[in-house]
């Protein structure tokens, strides 16, 4: 009997998540030629959001972290050249991991410019896993068209290695996982953490770019402007 349950138990787990309908693709437009975009993957049963974002510029679209479902690599970049009239020309990741990193071979393949930090590359290479075609220093700034924008290593915090990136006309602190939704009340993954440093990069992040327009956090709900202070209630 106790195995009959094990077993209905197992088959009842697997079912449901058979059963749960991948999220599609979502595109939310920010501001001026600044948009949103959220995959799904499974996390611990669940579908868990991840927040990414695109800019569209007259060269060409340029992404910012890959999306974290692979079924979502090339309808991406189908919708980009459909809805804008663009294909995309250059992806920087911010860190290692899936949800940021994860198309990296796939894009490679279409022989689009990938960058990540040496760091992050020294992990993508360790781990065994596809890397970015072209490295920078953690500090770098992009001017591509008219738009510029900064690439900014405050330190360790979600991982070693995360970074966030800063559009200074805009006021958009492009923030990905060292940054937490104020929808949640966890601090998710912290198995790569630095949990005694993280908040004091995001102190620095807090006086570098002070007053954000826009803060787009890893994960959940993006909206808001005061997910570092929740961020940092979480790591208390």
């Amino acid at each position: 009997m106790r195995i009959l349950t094990i077993l209905s138990f197992f088959f009842f787990c697997t079912y449901n998540n058979i059963a749960q309908p991948r999220p599609a693709l979502e595109i939310t437009h920010l501001t001026g030629n600044f948009y949103v975009y959220k995959t799904y993957n499974l996390y611990q049963g669940n579908y868990i959001s991840a927040n990414a974002m695109y800019l569209v510029t007259n060269k060409g679209a340029i992404l910012f972290d890959t999306p974290w479902d692979e079924r979502q690599f090339q309808p991406l970049l189908d919708t980009i050249e459909h809805r804008h009239h663009k294909k995309v020309i250059l992806i920087i990741a911010t860190h290692s991991h899936e949800d940021r990193a994860g198309g990296f071979g796939f894009y490679n393949g279409k022989r689009i410019p990938t960058y990540s930090t040496k760091l992050t590359d020294e992990i993508l290479k360790k781990d065994g896993k596809p890397r970015a075609t072209r490295t920078f220093k953690n500090d770098t700034t992009f001017t591509i068209d008219r738009y510029k924008f900064q690439t900014c290593y405050p330190g360790e915090g979600h991982t070693k290695d995360n970074m966030v990136i800063w559009f200074p006309k805009e006021r958009i602190l492009y923030g990905g996982c060292l940054i937490k939704s104020t929808d949640t009340k966890t601090l998710g993954f912290t198995g790569e953490a630095n949990l005694q440093q993280w908040p004091k990069t995001l102190n620095k992040l807090k006086q570098r770019y002070p007053y954000p327009n826009y803060i787009i956090t890893g994960h959940d709900n993006w909206k808001g402007t005061k997910s570092i202070d929740h961020t940092l209630k979480l790591l208390k």
